[in-house]
């Protein structure tokens, strides 16, 4: 019969999979629809689309992503090992591309209209999603 502390780490494992998963869909729809679309905002509506798109999103996305973020750091601490440090790692990643690329191109484009931010953000968002793809695989195989 498993203990406390295993019933715990497996919770966590689980929790992790799951947010991660959960992520790894958001995010293909985020790369092949939602961003794509941002080119057919008007330039005259597009700073208050932004200013919506940015504070809805982050009510889905926010939560789930410090979940993956306090899991990932919780398996590590539990099993220290290859696996898990380096799904840290590209936990690590996706954090750093969200607030040193992706969010600076967002308020860039809360301030006004830029095409070539559009068109960077959707260039560098394959970062995160070929992240979160890979995590997703690796995940599925180990569970």
């Amino acid at each position: 019969m498993p203990n406390t502390i295993e019933i715990m780490q497996d919770f966590v494992l689980k929790l992790h999979v799951w947010v991660s998963l959960y992520l790894f869909g958001l995010i293909w729809f985020v790369q092949i629809v939602h961003y794509p679309l941002f080119q057919k905002v008007p330039a005259n509506h597009f700073v208050r689309y932004e200013q919506t798109h940015t504070r809805r999103t982050s009510w889905i996305t926010a939560p789930v992503m410090l979940v993956e973020l306090a899991t990932a750091i919780l398996l590590m601490y539990f099993h220290q090992n290859t696996f898990f440090g380096l799904n840290l790692l590209g936990v690590a990643a996706l954090w750093l591309s969200t607030f040193f690329v992706q969010v600076p191109l967002h308020n860039r484009l809360l301030k006004s209209y830029h095409p070539a931010a559009i068109k960077k953000l959707v260039q560098t968002n394959w970062i995160r999603t070929l992240i979160w793809t890979i995590r997703a695989i690796v995940l599925i195989f180990f569970v």
